[in-house]
């Protein structure tokens, strides 16, 4: 599917005075809904090869985070992981849901450990606002200690950050992109066109350098979001692409090491995208996850 095929397919809603794109499909009710969070620097079309796979038992809720793909990209927005987290509980309660499974991927992976942070906070208040029914995250910096970032990405959250913005090409775009995925399964060039098309909408570029402060606040909220992960009631699983240069072995036996009864399921020769690399395989270690929670 193409990002404007997958556009037209979507729906928008305010927040913060701002147009916020997002996907809901699927007739799915109860507690079969999965809220999908997408990476840093693309957009919910990475779920578009998960999607048809995945509405067959769900009703599947994707937005594009403020500042990404199909949403507005202000300017002088205070982009944060805790207002990210925030978008997404009114995108919510602006659709009436109260209870979700979570399918998340680096950036997005973030913010659903502020969404477990705040969960665990509720439970203490006993406020069933919002029910968390289980969580799954793909490769992404969820221990900031134990990331690789590319270059560019050290760039753009230094002080010459905005400078390097528009300077970024959509060769080099292309380059940096490919170097996440796994030798095997490179990206083809209609992949990296979309890509670059979702990333340079709404002028996306000139943002960039201010939704990459994103490092600098994990590091801030270190212990607030491994905290959650270690103590969230949430059944949690991680399925890792191996090949990650960024977020990827390091990550894995991280996760295994703090995380209490650690499940995890690892992908060989797969990199930074599994979702996109290996639909297939994230599919059937998703699903069999589902089936033990269930």
């Amino acid at each position: 599917m193409t990002p404007e095929a997958w556009r037209q397919r979507g729906q928008y809603f305010d927040y913060r005075g701002h147009r916020i794109f997002y996907q809901d499909a699927g007739q799915q009710r109860g507690d079969n809904v999965l809220l999908c969070l997408h990476g840093f620097p693309t957009a919910s079309w990475d779920w578009h090869r998960l999607w048809p796979m995945l509405r067959k038992r769900y009703r599947l809720i994707a937005p594009d985070l403020i500042g990404f793909g199909f949403s507005d990209k202000p300017r002088g927005y205070p982009y944060s992981l805790m207002d990210q987290a925030s978008l997404v509980e009114a995108l919510l309660q602006h659709l009436d849901l109260d209870a979700v499974h979570l399918l998340t991927h680096d950036y997005g992976d973030t913010v659903a450990m502020e969404l477990l942070a705040r969960y665990e906070e509720r439970l203490r208040q006993n406020d069933s606002t919002l029910l968390l029914l289980s969580a799954c995250l793909l490769n992404g910096g969820i221990f900031p200690e134990a990331i690789h970032p590319l270059f560019i990405q050290r760039l753009l959250q230094g002080p010459l950050g905005s400078i390097v913005a528009r300077f970024i090409s959509e060769d080099r775009f292309r380059t940096s992109l490919s170097a996440v995925f796994g030798p095997d399964t490179q990206p083809s060039d209609e992949d990296l066109q979309a890509f670059w098309q979702l990333v340079q909408h709404n002028d996306g570029l000139r943002v960039a350098h201010r939704l990459s402060r994103y490092q600098h606040e994990r590091w801030t909220h270190r212990l607030r979001w491994t905290g959650a992960l270690q103590r969230t009631p949430v059944p949690l699983r991680l399925i890792a692409g191996l090949a990650d240069p960024v977020s990827g072995p390091d990550v894995v036996a991280h996760f295994r090491d703090v995380i209490p009864e650690a499940d995890v399921v690892t992908l060989d020769g797969i990199g930074h995208y599994p979702q996109l690399e290996a639909p297939d395989a994230v599919q059937e270690a998703y699903f069999a996850f589902a089936h033990r929670v269930r």
